[in-house]
């Protein structure tokens, strides 16, 4: 081993003096994000922060790119971290080559606990990854100096794994499901984020990596649950783990799901503010699901993992007793029967997951500064910051352009259920509603609304109106959006309206959809409304538990049909 380099040349080019340095290791994109966790704990003035990608892993492509983007951090290629000497280093995931790092080590779990049988980093078919004999000693020597363990459970398991390593294992908790509580209170920002608004509730799928995961068992469940839940009363969002991303392409491969609507998390951040938004989640036997449970949400399992996870474990043990969801069966009453039921029967299991809860900051804080000589903890009280709204990947348009839609009047009363409109399912399901961008010519001439969404177009509203009366005769609403909530409707009769979400003191000011409005007045006009009456009496739009009163009015001067 090359002699390490005690001294830090360039510290005399700071400003401000460099009294620890401090080096994060990672092997995978996972492990990376898991860090930077642990390093919201360190205060920035003082500590100088470098990241290394320790190699070897089969899911490190791209890695390099995402650490370099990170601001305040220093990339040191890996030969170049052992030559140098650090007052602290910190993975979420280990390696016997950590050995040849000059600095004491802390490494904590990079999911829920210890639990997945990974025998090519273990060396045998028995021990937890991260738990094994293989990976902590070098020369038969414990090379670590802290392994943080996030329940007293997996020292029974240590002990029949790698005894001579239980001097050094430490209960610390997990602060990456710390921080999912401390954001708790910005979940009405990370739903509206998501399109969880006007009563929507957000299913979240997630998948672990393999072939024995959720998305290696049923790649096109996303695309089904978009197709089978009303649009105006669900919203999905999908978790894939980021070693899916690193072999695969899920922007391809969710395309066709994502123009219907599902929203795409991206691997580096989201996943934490996806499950604290969520209102039910859909899993496997990954350490999302056994999060989204231990946060009580309705939790719907598809695969088990039985067959690559470590049977004394808790997820084991999750993966056999949390309830399963029917991929082939009907998902929309699965869910809604999901949403029904206890969300805290899972809890004795997560509880064996996730020791110290709230309070992994109390307990890791004053630990990793024991090792930074030269700097004090700060005093005040260790905390870990909520998770930033989540992002979705872009799509090819922000709502879907094309429904199937079923609706029933009552009165002044419609409710309507709209469903993604997928040309490769048959299934018969009311009506057609179709925005003018929707790239199929053939659904325009089958359609009975057709909406124009762009508000600042070049031909006036009127004038759009009457040309795709024109072109399209069999129309039996056409809309032209003029605002948020405020738009002009022509019906098959010629008669021009203009319609406006009317406010409520109890809500934030309206928006209307202008596909939503058409189809409510289509399907109001198809049980024998009398079109004359609407400006009079209005309609109520409900979907499911949320509702929009509309009033409307007729064109300039009264006439039918306008100037």
């Amino acid at each position: 081993m090359p002699p390490h380099q005690h001294a830090w040349p360039a510290d005399r080019w700071n400003t401000r003096p460099v009294a620890a340095h401090v080096l994060a290791v990672a092997r995978t994109l996972t492990s990376a994000t898991r860090v930077l966790d642990v390093l919201t704990l360190l205060r920035r003035d003082g500590i100088e922060r470098y990241f290394t990608i320790n190699p070897g892993s089969a899911f490190a492509d791209g890695l390099d790119d995402y650490l370099r983007d990170l601001p305040g951090i220093t990339v040191l290629d890996w030969e170049d971290a052992v030559r140098r000497r650090f007052d602290l280093a910190v993975a979420c995931a280990v390696h016997a080559s950590m050995h040849r790092l000059d600095a004491r080590l802390v490494v904590l779990p990079h999911g829920a606990g210890y639990n997945r049988l990974v025998t090519e980093s273990t060396g045998d078919t028995v021990s937890s990854a991260g738990l094994s004999r293989n990976e902590l000693t070098y020369h038969g020597r414990v090379f670590v100096d802290v392994l943080g363990l996030s329940h007293p459970e997996q020292l029974d398991r240590l002990r029949i794994s790698c005894p001579e390593a239980l001097d050094v294992a430490q209960v610390v908790g997990d602060p990456c499901f710390d921080r999912m509580l401390r954001s708790r209170r910005s979940r009405d920002g990370y739903r509206a984020a998501l399109g969880a608004v006007d009563g929507r509730r957000l299913v979240v799928v997630n998948s672990t990596w393999s072939e024995h995961s959720l998305f290696g068992r049923h790649p096109d469940l996303p695309q089904r649950l978009v197709r089978q839940l009303p649009a105006d009363e669900y919203t999905v969002a999908v978790v894939l783990h980021p070693n899916i991303w690193n072999r695969h392409d899920p922007e391809a491969l969710l395309d066709d799901a994502r123009r219907m609507g599902l929203r795409l998390i991206p691997p580096h951040q989201g996943w934490q503010a996806a499950l604290v938004a969520a209102d039910c989640l859909i899993g496997d036997h990954g350490s999302v699901s056994v999060y989204g449970a231990a946060l009580e949400r309705p939790t719907l399992l598809v695969a088990t993992g039985a067959a690559e996870l470590d049977p004394r474990s808790p997820s084991y043990a999750f993966g056999q007793t949390a309830p399963a969801l029917d991929p082939d069966g009907d998902l929309l009453a699965q869910l809604e029967q999901a949403l029904h039921q206890d969300p805290t029967g899972l809890r004795p299991i997560t509880d064996r997951s996730l020791a110290h809860r709230g309070e992994s900051a109390q307990v890791l804080r004053p630990l990793l500064y024991s090792f930074l000589d030269g700097l004090d903890e700060p005093r005040d009280e260790p905390v870990l910051p909520p998770y930033p709204k989540p992002v979705p990947r872009p799509g090819a348009t922000d709502r879907p352009t094309a429904y199937d839609v079923e609706g029933k009047s009552e009165g002044t009363e419609v409710s309507l259920r709209r469903y993604p409109f997928d040309p490769d399912d048959h299934t018969p399901r009311g009506f057609h509603a179709l925005t003018d961008e929707h790239p199929d010519d053939a659904l325009r001439y089958t359609a009975e609304v057709l909406a124009r969404t762009e508000t600042h177009a070049e031909r006036p509203a009127t004038r759009w109106l009457a040309d795709t009366a024109a072109e399209l005769p069999g129309l039996a609403v056409a809309v032209a959006a003029l605002g948020p909530a405020r738009h002009l409707l022509r019906l098959h009769t010629g008669l021009l309206l203009e319609a406006r979400a009317e406010p409520d003191w109890d809500r934030p000011d309206p928006t209307l959809d202008p596909l939503l409005l058409g189809s409510a007045v289509a399907s109001w006009l198809a049980d024998g409304g009398d079109p004359t009456r609407l400006p009079g009496h209005g309609l109520t739009i409900r979907t499911g538990d949320h509702h929009t009163r509309v009033s409307f009015s007729t064109g300039p001067q009264g006439l039918p049909g306008g100037p």
